[in-house]
C-alpha cells in the first residue's frame, strides 16, 4: 500500500516541485504531493508491464468477437479482482464478425511472382482459387475517387499512396482514408477488387491490416493491403506495362458475434457519483499479439488506477476503468458505453484513453472549457519533469471515448510519441517485445497523476467556475 506523505516530506516535495505562483494557488499542496508520489511510484511499477505481458502471451491476438476476445474478457476480471478492484463486471454487446481465413495474391504471365498482402478488415471473398483481373494504378485515394464512372469495369484498383512518419500521428489521418474508402470508391466505378499500399511507416513485407467502410460484417469488395516492398514491386512492373493480379481472399462472416466492455472502479467518497474515466482497448487486430494496439494502453490505466486504490483514503470522485472491446472493427466498444451510460454522462466530468502504444508522453492535450485551463496548466505542470508539455485545448480524447466528448464529456489526451508506432501498428510484428519498460512506466506514471488530480478536485472541467475550495 502507498503510504500518506508525512508533512516533513510534503514540505520537501513542494519545495522541489517548479510551479507558478498562480498554479499553487489553484493546487492543494498536499494534492500536488500526494500526485507526485504516484508519479514517482509509477516510475518503479510492475504492475502493468505484467498485466500487459500475460494479456500478450496467455491469450494473445484478440479479434473482436472472436473466442480470443472472450477469453481476454474473462482473463481481465480475474486480473482486476485479484489487483482487488472492489467493482469490476462485464457489459455485454454484439457486434457483426468478419474473420480472414485465405489471403493471396500473385502477378500472372510472363513476370509471375508472389506477392505479400493481408485482408483488409471486412473484405469480401473472391470466388475459390481467387479472381484474375489487370491492375490500375492510382497514386492517391482523390485520383481514385475523381476517376470516370465505369473506368475500371473488370479491373482490380490499386491505391499507391505513401503515409508520412510524423510524432503526432497525424500522418495516419491522411493516408488511413485510402483503407476505410478503397472498396466502396473502386466499387462504384465498376472494380471487382481494390488493393492498397498498406498504411503504415515501416519498410519491412509485413503488411498493416485494418477496417474498411463496411455495412455489417462486410464491405463492398474484396480489398486488402499490399506490404510496402511488395508495392513498390507492383508499380515498378505497371511502368513496363500492364499486370494482371490473381487476388485469393476467403473469409468467415457472422451477423452477429459476442463482445463486451470490462470495467472496474476505485469508488469515489465525497463526490462519488462523479466518474473519471480512463480507457484503453482490449481487443486487438490478429495478426500479431496487439502489444501496443492496445494491450499496453490497457495495462498503463490498470495500473495507474491500481496505484491510486492502494492510498489510505478514497479520491473524492470515482475513477472508472474502461477496458472497451471491439474498437478494431468500429468503435462498438464505445458507442456501446455510451449508450448504457447515457444517463449518467453529466456525471462524467473526465475521460481519457491511452490508445496510441507505450512511447513516452511528451505533451498534454485537453478538451475542457475554457475555465478549466488553469486547472489543467496545473495539472501539466504537476507531470512536466517526466518532459510533457502543454499543448492545444482541441483535444477529442481517443477513438473510444470521441463519443463521450461528442456528448459533453470533457477529456484530457496525453500524448505519446508515435514516431514508430505505425512501424507496428496492425502487423504481426506487433508483440511485447517492441515495448520499452521505461518509456510504458513513464506512462503510468504520468496517468496515475493525472488521473488522481481530475479525481481529487472540485473542479469543474465542463464550466468556468473556479471551485470555492479544495479541501482534500
Amino acid at each position: 500500500m502507498l503510504r500518506s506523505l508525512t508533512p516533513f516530506a510534503l514540505a520537501a516535495l513542494v519545495a522541489v516541485m517548479p510551479a507558478a505562483a498562480e498554479q499553487t494557488d489553484i493546487l492543494d499542496p498536499a494534492i500536488r504531493a500526494q500526485a507526485v508520489a504516484l508519479m514517482e511510484a509509477g516510475l518503479q511499477d510492475d504492475v502493468g508491464l505484467e498485466f500487459t505481458e500475460s494479456l500478450t502471451t496467455e491469450i494473445g491476438p484478440r479479434l473482436a468477437g472472436s473466442d480470443a476476445e472472450w477469453r481476454a474478457r474473462q482473463w481481465a476480471m480475474i486480473k482486476l479482482k485479484d489487483l482487488n478492484f472492489q467493482q469490476a463486471y462485464i457489459e455485454d454487446f454484439n457486434i457483426p464478425y468478419w474473420e480472414r481465413v485465405t489471403e493471396t495474391a500473385s502477378v500472372v504471365g510472363p513476370n509471375a511472382q508472389k506477392l505479400i498482402v493481408t485482408a483488409l478488415g471486412g473484405s469480401l471473398a473472391t470466388p475459390e482459387g481467387g479472381l484474375e483481373a489487370e491492375i490500375v494504378r492510382f497514386t492517391s485515394f482523390a485520383d481514385l475517387q475523381a476517376a470516370p464512372m465505369d473506368s475500371l469495369t473488370g479491373k482490380i484498383a490499386f491505391i499507391d499512396e505513401r503515409m508520412v512518419r510524423t510524432q503526432d500521428g497525424s500522418g495516419y489521418g491522411a493516408a488511413v482514408a485510402q483503407r476505410g474508402g478503397c472498396a466502396e470508391a473502386a466499387a462504384a466505378i465498376g472494380a471487382v477488387a481494390c488493393l492498397i499500399r498498406s498504411v503504415g511507416t515501416d519498410d519491412h513485407r509485413m503488411p498493416h491490416t485494418g477496417g474498411m467502410r463496411r455495412d455489417g460484417a462486410s464491405g463492398a469488395l474484396p480489398a486488402a493491403a499490399l506490404s510496402p516492398p511488395d508495392a513498390d514491386q507492383l508499380a515498378r512492373l505497371l511502368e513496363r506495362g500492364p499486370v494482371t493480379v490473381n487476388l485469393n481472399i476467403q473469409v468467415t462472416t457472422s451477423a452477429s458475434a459476442a463482445s463486451g466492455n470490462v470495467i472496474a472502479e476505485v469508488e469515489g467518497a465525497s463526490r462519488k457519483d462523479e466518474i473519471v474515466l480512463i480507457g484503453c482497448h482490449l481487443d486487438s487486430w490478429d495478426l500479431g499479439t496487439g502489444a501496443i494496439d492496445d494491450a499496453a494502453g490497457c495495462g498503463i490505466v490498470v495500473a495507474a488506477a491500481n496505484l491510486i486504490q492502494q492510498l489510505p483514503g478514497k479520491p473524492k470522485r470515482t475513477i472508472r476503468v474502461v477496458l472497451y472491446g471491439s474498437e478494431e472493427v468500429g468503435l462498438f466498444g464505445g458507442r456501446a458505453y455510451a449508450t448504457a451510460h447515457a444517463d449518467e454522462l453529466d456525471k462524467h466530468v473526465l475521460a481519457a484513453e491511452s490508445d496510441f502504444g507505450a512511447g513516452r508522453i511528451w505533451r498534454l492535450k485537453s478538451g475542457v472549457a475554457d475555465g478549466a485551463l488553469d486547472y489543467v496548466a496545473a495539472m501539466q505542470d504537476v507531470v512536466a519533469p517526466l518532459g510533457i508539455v502543454p499543448a492545444e485545448n482541441n483535444s477529442r480524447g481517443g477513438p473510444d471515448i470521441m463519443v463521450l466528448s461528442a456528448s459533453g464529456v470533457p477529456v484530457l489526451g496525453p500524448g505519446q510519441d508515435g514516431t514508430d508506432y505505425f512501424d507496428l501498428h496492425h502487423t504481426p510484428d506487433d508483440t511485447f517485445d517492441k515495448i520499452d519498460p521505461a518509456a510504458f512506466r513513464q506512462n503510468v506514471a504520468a496517468y496515475a497523476a493525472l488521473t488522481y488530480l481530475a479525481a481529487q478536485t472540485d473542479w469543474d472541467f465542463r464550466k468556468a467556475a473556479a471551485p470555492e475550495s479544495e479541501d482534500q
